[in-house]
């Protein structure tokens, strides 16, 4: 019973941590839907956001080791700390404005270009981002807390505690998961909506299509870049959010968009419910992976699990549960 009840445990989990891999597939599948190419900055965006935020709510100068080097001055702090809503606001702002720059200095000289021409400049945008903000807001590992909650769900424990044994004390889910939960469920629906009925996002469907077709029609391919991007941003801060204060603000936090990787492979590179349904499979699939087989070969199977499934659904399936099979005709 002890087992049984474990078992259940670890695959609630699993979709609690599946749900945070979707939070980031998200952003991929929205850039990819708008300009067919894979977004190589996503991880790294969530990790500017999350410095962004970071250093607005706590007051921190921008570039103070700069300043300082210039001036000979030890200013880091502006000594006052905006609230979290205001904070997130901001940010929100710094996203939009940094979609604005993107599509400025970069993707509307790449118009027309071959799809691996704008995955380079992606590429190069995300070592960008990650030098600029460390320069902006320094490198030190940071705290992320806008009064969200964390640790155990006491109801929970409390409820089930001491079913099947004197072992086993209750369930344990973080609160800060199921919150992650139900924040993605809305921006899922949202995005859902946004993409299939608004003239926006069927816009941004026709643009992912044809870049030439869509301007020779009337749609503006800067707006729904800047559009796509703003959002993207948006979702990134989202998942920094989530992932900053579970673990940090730190480097490896860009490093959640390796793990992007299977989900979009297994949901599909165009489908936003596909990004969530994947990273369902990949949360539960590895957690449960982990109790089942895991002891067996020695542990740590979570660190490669989803890459051979994800592997498997390239053979069997490469378009993914949900993604749109191409067809060439010659």
């Amino acid at each position: 019973m002890t087992d049984l009840l474990y078992a259940v445990e670890v695959m609630i989990n699993g979709l609690m941590a599946g749900v945070l891999y979707a939070l980031v597939a998200l952003g991929f599948v929205l850039i990819f839907k708008a300009s067919g190419i894979f977004n190589y900055a996503q991880g790294v965006l969530a990790l500017f956001a999350a410095l962004t935020l970071v250093g607005l709510q706590e007051g921190q100068v921008p570039f103070a080791h700069l300043i300082n080097a210039a001036l000979g001055t030890d200013l880091h702090h502006f000594g006052w700390q905006l609230p979290a809503v205001v904070a997130i606001v901001l940010t929100v702002g710094v996203m939009v404005l940094l979609a604005i720059a993107i599509e400025r200095l970069i993707l509307k000289h790449l118009v027309n270009q071959a799809p691996i021409i704008l995955f380079m400049a992606t590429i190069g945008l995300a070592y960008f981002l990650e030098g600029f903000g460390d320069i902006m807001w320094g490198a030190d590992i940071k705290t992320l807390d806008v009064g969200l909650p964390q640790g155990g769900s006491a109801w929970l424990e409390q409820a089930t505690a001491g079913w099947g044994s004197e072992e086993f004390y209750g369930f344990f889910i973080d609160r800060l998961d199921i919150v992650a939960t139900l924040v993605a469920a809305v921006l899922v629906i949202s995005l859902t909506l946004f993409s299939q009925f608004s003239k926006q996002g069927r816009a941004l469907r026709a643009v992912a299509d044809d870049h030439q077709a869509a301007l020779s029609v009337g749609i503006s391919l800067r707006f729904i870049w800047v559009l796509v991007w703003s959002i993207a941003g948006i979702v990134a801060l989202v998942a920094g959010i989530m992932w900053g204060a579970k673990s940090g603000v730190q480097f490896s936090l860009s490093l959640i968009a390796l793990k992007a990787l299977p989900v979009l492979m297994l949901g599909g590179f165009t489908s936003i419910p596909g990004a969530i349904v994947g990273g369902l499979i990949i949360g539960v699939g590895e957690k449960l992976f982990e109790f089942t087989v895991g002891p067996m070969i020695g542990g740590a199977t979570e660190n490669w699990f989803a890459y051979v499934l994800a592997l498997v659904f390239l053979v069997f399936r490469p378009q993914g549960l949900f993604g749109e099979r191409i067809i060439e005709r010659v």
